[in-house]
């Protein structure tokens, strides 16, 4: 074997033996794209065409991953040569034929490096995707157009407006792959269709190849970008990366290239773009916990007891079972337990209507669940979930129970939404350490959002388990402290209040939700309470307080939302959609004269400030107190439990982009002309407005 480094040493190495170079990618665990790497395989692949004894080339990648894709650090600065288009264009044109031996994950340039290789071999662990995407941007060096070329382009698209990775199985039978083989075999499979291809003198060029365009396929394609374009049309690369794939249809490689570049270029720079990368690194943030160190291991978790079988219940028992977690479901009674395992069957049983969901999965994961009555049927789980009546009462038994039953090391969890976790925990004596907070969004088993709650006597391994079992069962855990309705509802209840605020102003319930969806939101304040009821806020706050006289009153007349017809809108004859109300109209126009607030008229951007500015001044105090360890965790929060639009950056971000100083001032002449002490601006939203400072100056705990 002759072996040597390349220049660029700590990015790639060479190897030639049998005829066949092997350029590996060795800047593990990623193996992302740098410079460095860039100019290493190109290095590699001239020596390759400079030796008379090597016949093809071979490229892997050291570790578990092949490549993670492009130096996202480069992102937004001046290009440094080679250029990733340059060295895919250096292996297209390679004189020699390369074969990329694919060893895991090969995402973004990776993905892109093995599309200008002339053939692909993955192990089982392959897993080959274009997430860009989710980073506000397109593929940008040549998989817009070099992906149609191989598969067919209505799947193409599909994989790339998606984002996520295609494993082995399905990417040999898209033609993304030639061959999947055991890991072990890897290599020497990818030398032998090297070798194969060096045999015959002729290698499949995808930059040489067409699109399929067909009737069939455009008529595909068009009917994939129309429905995208109908979900989320509000993201600029949507529409770049259908304009970049229907380039691919009518232009050369190269010239659909310089396309897809100017899309890609005008993407980066966008607001957008930026905003969705803040997300990226938050969401990796995320799982980064003070106090947590790598030591820390999760607990065995195996069997999982649900206490309750209701609409939340239901839906926290089939995400375990969507994960292949078997789970008891624990009821009072058995009609209660009936009815909920009923409900639980009846949700798949319209995935399978829908086509979303096989028969024989729902069978399958039907087996995972089984009810009990009793909460003695608890004892064997590694870790229980309390889904019960919001009622500190009726928690504090369940968990003097739970504390007895409860086998040693079972992690014992509430699903509340706003009560003290502390107080729930002291129900528990002798079990503090092992109780946390795991709070589910409805519906569970659809809403990626988990908010983690920490306790104050939560053992740290405790923790560790609930951010792990919530990746295992595919939520974003997001850790919050204690305090009533923790990051999200907490900041909720703010949004509610404005929201009031701005009927008793005079402005309706439609204007509201008119400027919220306009903002990026799918569904308006008010059209949202009816849809879930009004009855239930207004419970809340009979119980702990808040502000909503307008909400209150409607509830007191029985107008509870969609399910009586009635709410801060009419819906007639059962209709989804609801209808301005003059008993609405003039119920405000009562409650405004009683409390001699005077009408305004306020533009959609001014009625978006009313709402979101105090929103921002909540978290800003969750960020003091500790509630929260980063303004980002908050964004996420928002983003994935309550609809925030995405490509914004989140509530904090967004504000950031506002101006701090602008928020300030608007809170302070809110709060005088409210005389809403709530509004007063929080001294860490003073003190960073005054120091001309944003969120994203703040350090963790900060």
């Amino acid at each position: 074997m002759n072996e040597s480094t390349m220049p660029a040493a700590e990015a790639t190495s060479y190897a030639a033996e049998g005829g066949v170079a092997l350029i590996t990618l060795t800047s593990p665990p990623v193996n992302a794209l740098s410079a460095k790497m860039r100019q290493g395989i190109l290095d590699g692949l001239a020596r390759a065409a400079a030796d008379p004894d090597v016949r093809a080339v071979v490229i892997t990648g050291a570790g578990r991953i092949f490549c993670a894709g492009a130096d996202i650090t480069e992102f937004g600065k001046p290009p440094v040569a080679p250029t990733l288009p340059d060295l895919l264009s250096g292996v297209e044109e390679s004189v020699k034929p390369v074969v990329a031996a694919i060893n895991g994950a090969a995402l973004g340039g990776g993905c892109e490096l093995t599309l200008a290789c002339h053939g692909r071999v993955g192990s089982a662990a392959a897993a080959i995707g274009l997430p860009e995407i989710k980073l506000g941007i397109i593929p940008g060096a040549g998989g817009t157009q070099r992906l149609p070329r191989i598969l067919a382009p209505a799947d193409a698209f599909a994989m790339m407006l998606k984002g996520d990775p295609v494993k082995a199985p399905k990417a040999k039978a898209l033609g993304l792959l030639d061959e999947v083989v055991e890991a072990d075999d890897l290599l020497p499979a990818a030398r032998r269709l090297a070798l194969a291809f060096a045999d015959k003198g002729d290698w499949p060029v995808t930059g040489k190849r067409s699109v399929e365009n067909s009737p069939e396929a455009r008529a595909a394609f068009d009917a994939a970008a129309a429905e995208a374009r109908k979900k989320s049309g509000d993201l600029l690369n949507t529409g770049a990366l259908i304009r970049s794939v229907e380039a691919a249809f009518d232009k050369s490689l190269d010239d659909g290239l310089a396309v897809e570049r100017e899309e890609f270029k005008t993407l980066v720079a966008s607001d957008q773009s930026k905003a969705l990368r803040h997300v990226f690194f938050a969401e990796r943030a995320a799982a980064r916990v003070p106090g947590i160190g790598k030591d820390v291991k999760a607990r065995k978790v195996e069997k999982v007891a649900v206490i309750g079988a209701g609409t939340m219940g239901g839906g926290i028992s089939m995400a375990f079972a969507n994960a292949g977690i078997a789970v008891r479901v624990i009821e009072t009674s058995e009609d209660l337990l009936a009815k909920g395992l009923e409900r639980i069957r009846g949700t798949y049983a319209a995935s399978v209507k829908r086509g979303s969901l096989s028969e024989a999965d729902l069978q399958k994961r039907m087996a995972l669940i089984e009810g009990q009555v009793g909460l003695s049927a608890a004892g064997e789980a590694d870790m229980i979930i309390e889904a019960a009546f919001e009622d500190m009462g009726v928690k504090r038994e369940i968990f003097g129970e739970l504390a007895r039953v409860a086998k040693p090391g079972a992690v014992i969890a509430t699903n509340t939404s706003y009560l003290d976790v502390n107080e729930i925990a002291s129900a528990a004596p002798g079990r503090e350490a092992d109780v946390i907070g795991l709070h589910f969004f409805s519906p569970a088993n659809v809403m990626r959002l988990l908010e983690v709650v920490r306790g104050d006597r939560t053992a740290p391994d405790v923790l560790e388990t609930g951010l792990s079992i919530g990746r295992k069962i595919g939520k974003l855990p997001v850790v919050s402290g204690v305090c009533f309705g923790f990051i999200g509802n907490r900041m909720l209840a703010q949004r509610t209040r404005a929201a009031e605020r701005l009927l008793l102003s005079g402005v309706s319930p439609s204007e509201v939700d008119d400027a919220i969806t306009g903002f990026g939101f799918r569904m308006g304040q008010f059209a949202m309470l009816d849809l879930a009821g009004i009855d239930i806020g207004w419970r809340t706050r009979k119980a702990f307080g808040g502000f909503a006289p307008i909400g209150d009153r409607l509830a007191e007349l029985g107008r509870f939302g969609q399910k009586t017809g009635r709410g801060f809108y009419l819906y007639p004859e059962g209709a989804r959609k609801g209808v301005p109300d003059p008993e609405v109209a003039q119920i405000i126009a009562e409650e405004a004269e009683a409390r001699g607030v005077s009408s305004e008229t306020l533009t959609g951007e001014e009625i978006v400030e009313r709402l979101f500015y105090p929103m921002v001044n909540e978290g800003t105090r969750i960020l003091q107190e500790g509630i929260s360890y980063r303004p980002s965790d908050i964004d996420l929060v928002w983003i994935n439990g309550y609809g925030w639009p995405s490509w914004t950056g989140g509530p904090m971000f967004w504000a950031d982009g506002v101006g701090l100083a602008k928020i300030v001032a608007s809170l302070e002449a809110q709060a005088k002309r409210f005389d809403a002490p709530e509004l007063e601006p929080a001294p860490l939203l003073r003190r960073l407005a005054e120091e001309g400072k944003g969120f994203q100056s703040l350090k963790e705990g900060a």
